[in-house]
């Protein structure tokens, strides 16, 4: 298994002891947290993307762009790109800049999100939010595999009448693009269409809910013919919270978690965990010993078969406090995890592995055919004109 590291950058007071970091402080933890991720030998580290709520992370290009100066190694992503509200234009100029910072490091996760007031904010309409995601999409695709591109448009989204080529190209093909879901079988059904992997939040709702998710994808994935080695399937976690006992655990972080809860009210994305007892015991929160967690991910496994297993840090907590626990999930649960469940994902076997400079990947001009794995000298070789 491999394993990311995933901050939303919420910026919220401490419900327990009235402790607030500001902005400025708040966005330098989440560089700290990416460099001492790639020191401590983690796979991947996620910005979100928010524009309502008490969130930090409505321009994750700047901080992604930041991380990727101060990083080497590991590979970046989003969680999730709100590519149903954006312009696939600005996406993929973006991003590829990321990518060619990163030296092909990047691999997004799209979505539309949750948030359901980012809607009337861009001037859209949250009724069309499923029909913007699949067109935006298969617009970005074309945008970073081919040049000189025309596009006819819709009712939803303009055309680009003049043949159009996005700058920078990726740094080496198209970056791996995932689906992230909380729990909706459309994201898994346009994952499975592509042939992409899908990331299941399993963030709030019951394990089953997430695992019905999952079995749609597969299905969905193998009804489309693609090859099911490429399934790959990544799962989130509720807070991650470690401490030497549960008991330890649950009564430190257990008064932060049910406050937080309470003060929490957005319509169709409330846990039903409402006590820590309860989001321990049969909720997605990763709080416990480290054999406890261990434990937990092993029945995410049973559930998903997941290959990337996605966590945040709670950070509501002292910062220092928060490193302390990143310490001890990198080197008590990470090792034991990653030996009991294998994965092809980034090794030897996964085509869009040497995109990386550092596994091989060489920064190129031009994109690869929509659909196909940027691999050997194929990648970038086509140079040719779409029409949608």
């Amino acid at each position: 298994m491999r394993f990311q590291i995933l901050d939303i950058v919420p910026h919220r007071v401490n419900p327990v002891t009235g402790r607030f970091v500001a902005p400025a402080d708040r966005l330098e933890q989440t560089l700290l947290t990416a460099r001492r991720s790639e020191q401590l030998g983690l796979d991947a580290f996620a910005v979100g993307e928010r524009h309502a709520g008490h969130f930090l992370s409505s321009s994750p290009t700047v901080l992604l762009g930041v991380i990727a100066a101060e990083t080497n190694r590991i590979r970046l992503s989003t969680g999730v790109t709100v590519l149903s509200i954006l312009d696939p234009i600005r996406v993929a100029e973006d991003y590829a800049t990321v990518d060619q910072l990163s030296r092909g490091r990047l691999e997004i996760t799209i979505g539309k999100g949750n948030e359901v007031q980012q809607y009337p904010l861009f001037g859209l309409e949250i009724d069309d939010q499923w029909d913007l995601l699949a067109e935006k999409y298969e617009l970005l695709r074309t945008l970073w595999s081919h040049e000189d591109v025309t596009w006819p448009g819709s009712a939803l989204t303009r055309p680009l009448t003049h043949p159009t080529t996005t700058l920078p190209r990726p740094f080496a093909g198209t970056p791996r693009v995932w689906h992230g879901s909380a729990t909706t079988l459309t994201s898994a059904a346009l994952a499975a269409r592509w042939g992409d992997p899908l990331i299941s939040a399993n963030a709030i709702q019951p394990l089953k809910n997430y695992t019905v998710l999952v079995r749609h994808y597969r299905d969905e994935y193998a009804r489309h013919g693609h090859d099911p080695r490429l399934a790959y399937v990544g799962a989130g976690a509720g807070a991650l919270f470690i401490a030497d006992t549960t008991q330890q655990a649950r009564e430190l972080y257990g008064p932060v978690y049910e406050a937080l809860v309470r003060a929490i009210n957005v319509p169709g994305n409330n846990t039903p965990f409402r006590d820590i007892d309860h989001a321990i015991a049969e909720g997605p929160a990763l709080v416990g010993s480290p054999q406890q967690i261990i434990d937990k991910i092993g029945r995410f496994h049973d559930g998903f078969q997941h290959d990337l297993q996605s966590v945040s840090l709670p950070t509501t907590v002292p910062f220092e406090h928060q490193l302390d626990i990143l310490e001890r999930f990198a080197h008590e649960v990470v090792p034991v995890v990653r030996d009991e469940f294998p994965t092809t994902l980034w090794g030897a076997d996964d085509p869009w592995a040497s995109r990386a400079a550092f596994a091989g990947g060489v920064g190129q001009t031009t994109g690869v055919t929509a659909g196909h794995a940027p691999t050997g000298a194929a990648a970038g070789a086509e140079r040719r004109q779409t029409t949608r």
